[in-house]
């Protein structure tokens, strides 16, 4: 059998695959080539546990298990594995286990989902079940696992809501550190055992507490218990291996050939076919750059293509062997071996360390990645640098090629023939006189794609520091992995010391240059780093020549650190509120840190989103047809070839909608499907509906427009210029800005630019439309922040009135702002389908289109001129602020505003002017996102006080102490700040975070390391609370008892992760006296609360929470007669007896904000109800040489009044503060100069990962501030805390000042955001930065431009 040619033996028809799902057997004779796992669970049975967050492999939402046995070997293999990228065919004999085969609520939970459940690690759960997934493939390998496999284990999984510090501490309770007790304990056994786990506080702090969670409720994990291998497939493994396979679909052919000949053979037949071991790479190119590859070749389970051989020269890895198996091969051989052989072998090691996430290795081959050819591949320089071997073959015979310079020919081209294969490479051991090192270069640590990779390799002659052989290897300097052959050449028979280094670095200068218009951009960064990266090199080899004796000059103490590899330290952390005193009714639960309602479901893949929707009878799916252009006429549209592809049953145009094709959340300035004019790539400009996703997005992309291009303004500076600005320009003045300035001793202009930012929900934009078939009913399920908006859009689009359609959200797997108004782009366009063709119509957008489509952030750039005294004290400020609105207005106005209502954050300012600008481009329009404005506005504000500082000579603590309000004092806009608390939160945090100690530490680290330096920084904030809107300041509720005693509640938020829902029954079951788990909240609906808000502005809680409060005490009051009749009666028996007595037992709710009312003109009236304060104190250290940093600490403390829920609240300020970290150092958009946005996925944008939480995080709510302004004494807290992360950026700018220092330069200086590896490393100025000068402006076409 397993000689028979595949194709042969097939004849026209498919084999069967067979596969396990959580134990049941699928037979599948259909299997499609181009189908992927993740789609056949949702879609083909029904198990939507499994999220789609990106289809490339970079988020982990689809994480599933895989288990196979390997016959050679006998044993049980598990992986955690990325289902939107493992190919359906690919799983002949495997077992899959999902989220819902492990447990679910239902049945039994797991360990590893009860456990991120109540340890409020899941918040809008969409990223939960792969987290889960990556946690239990973990445990099925390593039952007892250390903190480090955990953190490995999620190097390939996302979070967007919680920051990561829960998901880790609750899994710490599995590990070999956590224990029984999450390691929380003392050191002499556990901690339940002595009394209470939290540490000794002091006498006066009795109710502080330290406890979110009880690990000893926890149930055990036994690993003896878990799900086995299905024995069926054990014996089918067994008879079958061999097996050659083949698979027909639409477009192409799946072969797996059953051995090495018959692999040969068929590459012989179809040279162009292409090799297929994990799809990490093919995936992407056929999802994304729309490849087909008719022929596809499977080679994965051919002997010879897995085996690995000891050699006397080195380690044989077959090319189909995983990245994961190469890494514990070489581990075993580094721990067995002499050290002097295993140099290559580290060096592989240090970069698959951080190669992708753990879900890639374990499919992603070697071959694949050396046959990829990526010019910025991790691996190939060190084969490169290490002379890899690499054994080719074909039908008629095999030849050794060395992996030199000659080995890749140009962009993603080798030097193989079409017809031959790379059968194994072999890893050679080093010499006793060689040493080798590789570095990486990436905007984030883990799991993330290269900027500049290195290997370098040097040997000496024995027993001196004569080079005899050097080999230097760049990834990301050119269309290939490249050596430095000329500056290797020119260093042979050198001395290794300060001559050669000096000559290496000229030469590398001349050597490595790049194209000032090279893809990629950051040319003047990726030119230095070959220089750093370098330097880092002949330090490293200087020590080790030193410690075999040889007589080489001594690393000067303060170079050491430059030399160190980065070894991260497992995160630690406190989290400290107000515990409710003794006393108070166990049914009374505001308060305490009660779990999201959601939290189990969310962790077992029961939750459902709007996508796991079950499909209905006769539902189709529909693909959008977005611009290309950023700006031009629409001459005409073509659709005739979508219109003829199979599964194709509608293209929807302008001229399909039956009402209003005008539209916007404010302004009526945009089109529900544009038919003239685009005005930003991403325009959406039709529709294509079929019968399946991958038909619809097929045909989709068939549809041919023709343009006349027009001139398109993308960035702030092209709108100034061309005076590009939407109406009003808004202004606050206060005081007299002339004698302001008069009075002052210095007077000091500057600038600074903040990039937007990516909301990176997990889950995209998605609706499902239903027609109801009479009088123009639609129900909508929508993931939306604003169901009332998205109602009246579709109403007004469909030309109905807004009660025929119902808008219903159930849950959002996240929101941050970037679903309160964008969300209506898809929502009216799917209506208009569904009601044109009278049947369902359902769209989730994917990643790349999400980002595209949906804008996000405003970038904005300040302009300041401040005037202050000797002290410090800060007399006038003028400041203007521009943002890039994009092509509507959107909510840009009320961004705007909020960004000028915080433009002083907290400091007190006699004599102020701020203008705000909007800045009309052809960008997709910007809109809300978490913190609306303000963290912009304050963004500058900082920037402005750490220039005071800097020009006095001052520490910026002491000018930020000087200038802070004081209750009593007025804002610009005349608002009074009463129960003030700052001053508090600021020395709270000074005390928590031991600033001084730690200054005086910083300083010493600084003056004892040249190449490394640390900064602190301590930054407070003043966040307003309501809308600026005074409208939309309002709440209804909706609370039905029924005869039974339970209640259903319904208000007007939604609930998007944040614990709103939560919230809401915490306060129904105070008010009502009577336990949470009798209260349900099943969705948010139009037709149940009409006329809401939008979940939106951190407003959320106080206006709901007071509606529910408000129907909750009506319905209190009507039982109050029962309860006094029946004092000893039971809840139910009081309900029953109102029943019978004909009460109502069904109470509307509302709740408007008191009181507001700014108007601007006049600079007058509340604008806000209340501020919620914070302060946060950061620690950072940079690598001055690479741009790299570090978190080491950061503290918080966050007036929240009297938390509702410490958990929740906790859980939003660590989010807040985490999407913060991403905003000001990491996240960047990058635009092309066309206004075509660039980085569309988590492979190109990176938000904060596990690794970036600071080494040491403590969050304290603060305690005795009631607040009267809000329900229960509470706080708003969604929002606030987001611009503490502002800490981490100017503790990066006080470091980046130490270095400046180092080179002779003194005084602020300009750090745009985010402060970014390439913006730290080109403000530390120095002798290499020096050889690589910046092309001049205007003399090139940049890659990409800042907007």
């Amino acid at each position: 059998m397993a000689d028979t040619d595949t194709e042969t033996r097939s004849g026209s028809g498919s084999d069967e695959l067979i596969f396990f799902v959580n134990g049941k057997k699928i037979v599948e004779r259909n299997a499609d080539p181009e189908m992927m796992l993740l789609t056949y669970l949702r879609r083909k049975l029904g198990l939507t546990g499994t999220k789609l967050g990106c289809a490339e492999g970079g988020c982990g939402a689809c994480t599933v298990m895989l288990s196979r046995y390997q016959t050679h070997t006998q044993q049980l293999l598990h992986h955690a594995v990325n289902a939107c990228l493992a190919p359906l065919c690919s799983l002949h004999l495997v077992a899959v286990t999902t989220v819902e085969g492990i447990g679910s609520v239902a049945r039994k939970l797991h360990p590893v989902q009860e456990r991120i459940a109540r340890a409020h690690g899941s918040q809008c759960g969409f990223c939960t079940p792969g987290i889960v997934m990556s946690m239990y493939a973990l445990l099925r390998n390593n039952p007892t696992p250390k903190m480090v496999d955990v953190e490995e284990a999620f190097q390939g999984n996302l979070c967007r809501c919680t920051g990561y510090r829960p998901i880790l501490e609750g899994y710490k309770t599995l590990t070999v550190e956590g224990g029984c007790c999450g390691g929380r304990g003392r050191d002499d056994g556990c901690c339940m055992t002595n009394g209470n786990g939290a540490e000794e506080s002091c006498e006066e702090d009795v109710d502080e507490s330290t406890f979110l969670f009880n690990a000893a409720d926890f149930a055990p994990f036994d690993p003896t218990q878990e799900v086995i291998f299905p024995p069926e497939l054990m014996s089918l493994t067994t008879t079958q291996t061999s097996a050659s396979l083949c698979f027909h679909g639409a477009r192409a052919t799946w072969l797996q050939p059953g051995s090495l000949d018959e692999f040969l053979r068929l590459k012989w037949k179809h040279p162009a076919g292409r090799v297929v071991v994990g799809n990490t790479e093919v995936g992407i190119e056929v999802k994304f750059k729309n490849m087909v590859y008719p022929v596809i070749l499977a080679p994965a389970f051919i002997p010879e293509l897995n085996t690995v051989t000891h050699t006397e020269d080195g380690v044989v890895f077959g090319a189909a062997c995983t990245l994961s198996h190469m890494g514990a091969v070489l581990k075993q051989a580094v721990e067995t071996l002499p050290p002097h052989q295993t140099q290559v072998f580290l060096a592989v090691l240090e970069q698959l360390r951080w190669f992708a996430g753990l879900q890639i290795r374990n499919v992603a081959a070697v071959g694949g990645n050396i046959m990829t050819a990526s010019p910025i591949s991790d691996l190939n320089p060190v084969f490169m640098a290490a002379s890899c071997r690499l054994t080719l073959m074909d039908k008629d015979g095999r030849r050794v090629v060395r992996m030199d310079d000659g080995f890749f020919t140009g962009y993603r081209k080798t030097s193989l023939r079409p017809q031959e294969i790379l059968l194994s490479i072999e890893i050679p051991y080093s010499k006793e006189s060689q040493f080798v090192s590789a570095f990486k270069q990436s905007p984030r640590r883990e799991d993330d794609i290269s900027i500049v990779t290195a290997a370098m390799s040097v040997t000496f002659a024995p027993g001196s520091e004569v080079v005899e052989d050097l080999r230097l290897s760049y990834g990301g300097m050119a269309a290939t992995t490249m050596l430095a052959t000329k500056t290797a050449k020119r260093l042979l028979g050198r001395q290794w010391g300060e001559e050669l280094l000096q000559e290496a670095c000229s030469s590398l200068a001349e050597e490595m240059t790049l194209d000032a218009s090279a893809p990629g951009g950051m040319v003047t960064y990726r030119r230095t780093l070959t220089l750093s990266l370098f330097y880092k090199f002949y330090l490293t080899v200087l020590q080790k020549l030193r410690e075999q004796g040889v007589n080489v000059v001594e690393v000067r103490s303060d170079c050491l650190s430059a030399a160190e590899v980065y070894h991260p330290e497992t995160p630690s952390s406190v989290q400290i509120y107000q515990a409710v005193l003794e006393g108070r009714g166990q049914n009374d639960v505001v308060g305490r840190p009660m779990m999201h309602l959601s939290a189990l479901k969310q962790a077992t893949g029961e939750a459902v989103y709007c996508d796991d929707v079950p499909l209905y009878e006769n539902e189709l799916y529909l693909a959008l047809v977005t611009s290309s252009k950023a700006h031009a006429n629409i001459l005409t549209i073509d659709a005739s070839a979508a219109e003829s592809m199979p599964g194709v049953v509608s293209c929807v145009f302008a001229a399909d909608i039956p009402g209003s094709n005008t539209t916007g959340p404010i302004q009526s300035d945009e089109t529900v499907l544009a038919s003239q004019q685009v005005t930003c790539v991403g325009h959406i400009i039709g529709a294509v509906v079929a019968d399946t996703q991958v038909h619809a997005q097929r045909a989709a992309k068939a549809v041919k427009i023709h343009y006349e291009e027009l001139k398109p303004v993308v960035t702030i500076q092209e709108a100034i210029a061309a005076q590009s600005f939407y109406q009003p320009i808004r202004t606050i003045q206060n005081g007299d800005l002339e004698a302001g300035f008069k009075q002052a001793d210095h007077i000091l202009e500057g600038e600074i630019h903040m990039g937007g930012q990516e909301h990176f929900y997990l889950e995209t934009n998605v609706t499902l439309a239903v027609p109801r078939g009479e009088d123009g009913e639609i129900e909508l399920f929508v993931s939306t922040q604003a169901a009332t908006k998205t109602q009246s859009l579709v109403a007004k689009a469909l030309g109905v009135p807004a009660n025929r359609v119902v808008v219903r959200v159930k849950r959002m797997g996240g929101g941050f702002g970037g679903k309160e108004t964008r969300t209506t782009l898809l929502s009216t366009v799917v209506a208009v389908a569904a009601s044109k063709l009278q049947r369902p119509v359902r769209c989730m957008l994917d990643r790349d289109e999400d980002m595209l489509i949906t804008g996000g952030r405003h970038p904005f750039y300040g302009k300041y001129k401040v005037g202050f005294l000797n002290s410090g004290k800060v007399v006038a400020l003028d400041v203007s602020y521009y943002c890039n609105a994009g092509n509507s207005m959107d909510l840009s106005l009320s961004v705007m505003e909020r960004a000028l209502f915080h433009m002083e954050n907290s400091y007190s300012l006699a004599n102020v002017r701020g203008r705000g600008f909007l800045c009309r481009t052809n960008l997709p329009s910007n809109t809300a996102f978490r913190g609306f404005g303000g963290p912009q506005g304050m963004m500058v504000t900082e920037s402005w006080i750490t220039d005071v500082a800097q020009t006095l000579g001052r520490p910026a603590e002491e000018v930020r102490r000087l200038n802070l309000y004081v209750e009593g004092q007025s804002t610009p806009y005349n608002q009074m700040l009463g129960q003030f608390t700052l001053d508090r939160c600021w020395d709270e945090c000074l005390s928590r975070s031991g600033y001084q100690q730690r200054h005086a530490a910083v300083n010493l680290y600084n003056k004892q390391n040249r190449w490394t330096k640390r900064g602190l920084a301590i930054v407070p904030t003043k966040f307003g609370i309501s809308f600026t809107a005074l409208f939309l300041n309002q709440a209804g509720a909706l609370v039905h008892i029924y005869a039974d005693g339970s209640v259903l509640l319904t208000h007007g938020g939604t609930e998007m992760g944040q614990g709103l829902h939560t919230k809401m029954v915490q306060i129904a079951s105070r008010v009502l006296d009577i336990p949470c788990s009798k209260i349900h909240i099943s969705e948010t609906s139009t037709n149940t609360v009409p006329n809401t808000s939008p979940t939106a502005a951190s407003a959320s809680s106080d206006l709901n929470g007071a509606a529910v409060q408000n129907a909750c005490e009506i319905l209190a009051t009507r039982l109050e007669p029962f309860k006094t009749k029946n004092p000893k009666g039971l809840w139910e028996d009081w309900v029953k007896a109102a029943y019978f007595d004909r009460v109502n037992l069904s109470a509307n709710g509302f709740y408007k904000t008191p009181d507001l009312g700014y108007a601007f003109d006049s600079n007058s009236g509340r604008a806000f109800n209340y501020f919620t304060y914070g302060v946060a104190c950061s620690e950072v250290e940079i690598d001055c040489l690479t741009g790299a940093h570090k978190n080491l600490s950061t503290t918080i403390v966050m007036d929240v009044g009297h938390s509702l829920n410490p958990a929740i609240d906790i859980g939003q300020v660590e989010g807040a503060f985490m999407q913060g970290l991403g905003l000001f150092t990491l996240e960047e958009l990058h635009y092309s100069p066309q206004g075509v946005l660039l980085t569309r996925g988590p492979g190109s944008y990176k938000i904060p990962a596990f690794g970036d939480i600071p080494t040491h995080l403590t969050v304290s709510l603060l305690r005795d501030a009631p607040n009267d302004k809000a329900i229960f004494a509470s706080k708003a807290v969604g929002e606030p805390p987001l611009f503490l992360a502002a800490s981490v950026f100017y503790a990066i700018k006080d470091a980046i000042s130490a270095a400046r220092v180092e080179s002779g330069i003194s005084g602020p200086f300009r750090l745009d955001s985010p402060a970014s590896g390439e913006r730290i490393r080109n403000a530390c100025s120095d002798r290499f930065t020096k050889l690589c000068p910046p092309a001049e402006r205007g003399s090139f076409t940049p890659w990409s431009v800042q907007v």
